[in-house]
């Protein structure tokens, strides 16, 4: 199955649509976008919060909501189920303005879910005016970027993917993952060195950085941020790259997710900080999603040897 990167406009000029893979089973991800528990925490665009008001979850059922942007602006909507069919398929009118109807289907593809999101507007003219004033096709991407996000959370597949104690207090913990030159000092493999060519510690914002491993060679990595809540969490997708953050294919496997998504979560503990690492692949082919299972202990040990490093920068710093 091939990956869509980025929503698709249709030949009719009245069309988006965008298709992803998720890691998680159908029925949680139907109940994310029908349970206004849910789907308050990732609807719309980054940046974006929602107060749902109403949510009928029936056929003429209305669904009426506000969208905060992050400039403070609220955006009334009103969404009409036109066509709900548990588990496979969810049809939304948007009563407008603009005029467009939203289709979404699921299919179960294992442990994981097939969704394909279609929005066809009344008028080709809407659908440019949409794109040109509030990017329609980045903000349709970045909801299934939310969406998928959300899901990571929720999948019990997700969780306790690695969790650590360090002795030291969250707050400096959290620092040294968002100082960069303190994450130069530890992050990686043993004995690599890291340089950070570009660090930008703001939502859609990168971290560029080169890798030199034992023999000269240089790998070059590309971080890019979701979510930064201050102690308590960082969200960002992790991928190999070029100089200029081009994401490039894995090196060392033929077939790899191009991006793996990473939720970290620091709690305080008597002084000390708990980190929990979670996430996956996102985007990813079925057959990219069996390689990165195969290789999970592979990657749980890696991650063991850059904390083992993390430990010693810490206790370095607090001598």
């Amino acid at each position: 199955m091939e990956k869509v990167k980025e929503p698709v406009k249709g030949t009719d000029g009245r069309t988006l649509s965008i298709t992803r893979l998720i890691n998680a089973p159908v029925e949680l991800v139907f109940e994310a976008w029908t349970k206004p528990d849910h789907i308050k925490h990732w609807w719309g665009p980054n940046g974006f919060t929602n107060t749902i008001s109403k949510m009928d979850v029936k056929q003429g059922g209305e669904w009426v909501f506000t969208m905060h942007g992050p400039d403070g602006t609220d955006y009334p909507n009103t969404n009409v189920f036109v066509e709900l069919v548990k588990n496979e398929k969810i049809v939304l009118r948007h009563v407008g303005p603009p005029i467009f109807e939203l289709s979404a289907t699921f299919k179960a593809q294992g442990k994981r879910t097939l969704i394909s999101i279609t929005s066809i507007f009344e008028k080709a003219e809407q659908l440019q005016a949409a794109i040109e004033a509030v990017k329609a096709d980045i903000g349709l991407k970045q909801n299934v970027d939310r969406m998928e996000q959300y899901m990571y959370k929720l999948s019990a597949e997700a969780k306790h993917f690695l969790t650590r104690e360090f002795n030291a207090p969250r707050e400096l913990v959290y620092k040294a993952w968002t100082d960069a030159d303190q994450f130069a000092k530890w992050w990686g493999p043993k004995d690599t060195g890291l340089n950070i060519t570009r660090f930008e510690l703001i939502p859609e914002g990168v971290c560029i950085y080169s890798m030199k491993f034992p023999g000269g060679n240089d790998v070059w990595g590309k971080f890019t941020y979701k979510e930064i809540v201050a102690p308590e969490r960082l969200v960002f997708t992790s991928a190999f790259s070029d100089k200029d953050g081009n994401i490039q294919p894995m090196p060392f496997f033929p077939v790899w997710p191009l991006e793996i998504l990473n939720i970290v979560e620091f709690a305080e503990n008597n002084g000390k900080t708990i980190i929990t690492m979670s996430g996956g692949p996102v985007n990813a082919t079925a057959e990219e999603f069996e390689a990165y299972e195969e290789k999970k202990p592979m990657i749980q040990g890696g991650f063991k040897g850059t904390f083992d490093q993390f430990d010693e920068f810490l206790a370095s710093i607090q001598k």
